[in-house]
């Protein structure tokens, strides 16, 4: 997204861990947040400002990865093994997704008032190809092939790093792993304060993925401290009501006093409260499922909507990019609303074509193969 020995184990503390089906739920939301985030471009609400921050639910897929591969991981899965399996996972659909994008976000002569169409570059399609295109600093390279797959660089970077740092977390205890994460979480406060007070420091070219490790690095603490024992005591009401606060400080403008000032310092360090936000919300959700039983999140048809939620990801950008390559972006308003269902349906259609029919059938293959070739090898020296 990599060839290490096959030997090389990756650390568990407990030998198997219960599924989480309510983050599986959350997946859908955040990708529903990135949904609306992307709609706007089509047809602008009102409300636009409240849609803009669905944009952060990438920030919460890269938080619930590092808590979800460290809360799965087993073992005896070598770090080749891993890979694989992460590749498997990760790799058949966006290369399919890429494919239907090239289209809709390319052209041999491309109108410049289509900005999202840009010139045709075998070059720079060949490093969406190799995921290794989130590494530029240029916006048309970063978002190039299929734009929603910037993450994927940025994935694959942690992907890379998850057995190595999963090692130095089971060197610790819960309450280390928690200070680690509550460290993480003051020095993003305290590096965005220094943006802020020092323009230079602001200017600093930092590659995308090393500025998301953050991220990723308080999912794996979290998840770590809860495979040894730590429960998180906080009602999901309270996230929800910080949550919605947050949401209120962030879109809603207001004259009062005392109350603008304190806007003013949140909505500047908006990206680290949402941070704060996304691991209160997968620790809190993550402890009711193993304190209390599942919920609603975990209802059967959220776990489906879940499960598609990389594909939706994948696909919804360019449906709604096509569609406005039709119909041109709308004038804006309250009646725009109409345009959300049938896109919804329209890329959900897609996804779980993608999804149904080549995501999960070729990661099924691709780790079964991997599997007897592990296992031929195994039995081939044992004989020997």
């Amino acid at each position: 997204m990599l060839a290490l020995p096959l030997v090389t184990a990756l650390p568990s503390p407990t030998p198997a861990e219960p599924r989480l089906n309510s983050l599986t739920g959350l997946r859908w939301w955040a990708a529903f947040g990135v949904f609306g985030y992307h709609m706007n471009n089509l047809a602008p609400l009102p409300i636009a400002d409240l849609l803009h921050l669905g944009n952060y639910g990438v920030m919460f897929f890269f938080v619930l990865s590092g808590f979800v591969l460290t809360w799965s991981a087993r073992p005896g899965t070598s770090v080749a093994t891993f890979y694989w399996r992460r590749f498997a996972r990760i790799y058949p659909a966006h290369f399919v997704a890429l494919l239907f994008a090239i289209p809709v976000f390319y052209s041999l002569d491309p109108d410049p008032a289509q900005w999202w169409v840009k010139p045709l570059d075998l070059g720079v399609l060949l490093l969406s190809v190799l995921l290794i295109q989130g590494w530029s600093l240029t916006p048309a390279i970063i978002f190039s092939g299929n734009p929603a797959a910037w993450t994927l660089t940025v994935e694959a970077f942690f992907y890379a790093l998850h057995p190595w740092l999963n090692r130095v977390l089971a060197a610790l205890r819960s309450r280390g792993a928690l200070l680690i994460a509550l460290g993480l979480v003051v020095g993003s406060f305290g590096w965005r304060a220094l943006e802020l007070a020092l323009p230079a420091v602001n200017a600093a070219p930092i590659p995308v993925p090393v500025e998301r490790l953050a991220e990723f690095a308080i999912g794996m603490c979290l998840a770590h401290a809860m495979r040894l024992g730590w429960r998180i005591r906080m009602p999901l009401a309270v996230v929800v009501g910080v949550g919605a606060a947050l949401v209120v400080i962030a879109t809603v403008d207001t004259a009062t006093a005392w109350l603008g000032p304190v806007r003013d310092v949140v909505r500047a360090t908006q990206t680290e409260w949402m941070l704060v936000l996304c691991a209160l919300l997968i620790a809190v959700v993550a402890a009711r499922d193993l304190t209390r039983g599942p919920g609603w999140l975990s209802a059967r048809w959220m776990v489906l909507l879940g499960e598609a939620s990389y594909a939706f990801y994948l696909v919804h950008a360019t449906v709604i990019y096509a569609v406005i390559g039709i119909v041109g972006q709308q004038p804006g308003g309250w009646s725009e609303l109409l345009w959300y269902p049938p896109l919804l349906l329209a890329s959900l259609v897609v996804a779980f074509a993608l999804h149904l029919g080549v995501e999960k059938p070729l990661e099924r293959r691709m780790r079964r193969w991997w599997d007897a070739r592990h296992e031929r090898r195994a039995a081939t020296a044992s004989a020997a």
